[in-house]
């Protein structure tokens, strides 16, 4: 099945300035979870490419860290894509939640 990353549900989205923001975003993250709910999370960056690959890194990486140290499941799937004429975008969401939506 054929999807854009827009269309997954969302629980939270947070839009993000800096990597300041990115760590705090990953705590809230990491602290709500990836399997208790049937959604996943939006993350937004500024389009200046410097500042979204640094963001980008911060959260993937991140999550990566947070969930092992919870010793939760990191099967967490994630795309980037241009959101709007101002932000990118990354969707992070369970594999398993994945696949119970039919994705």
């Amino acid at each position: 099945m054929e999807f854009h990353p827009k269309d997954l549900p969302i629980s939270k989205t947070y839009d993000l300035k800096d990597e300041k923001e990115a760590i705090k975003a990953v705590e809230d993250m990491v602290k709500l979870g990836f399997q208790a709910k049937k959604e996943g999370f939006r993350v937004l960056m500024p389009k200046e490419s410097k500042i979204a690959k640094r963001i980008g890194y911060t959260i993937t990486t991140g999550i990566t860290h947070g969930l092992r140290q919870k010793k939760e499941n990191r099967n967490i799937k994630y795309w980037t894509y241009h959101h709007d004429d101002e932000h990118y975008a990354i969707v992070l969401i369970s594999n398993n939640i994945l696949t119970e939506l039919g994705f």
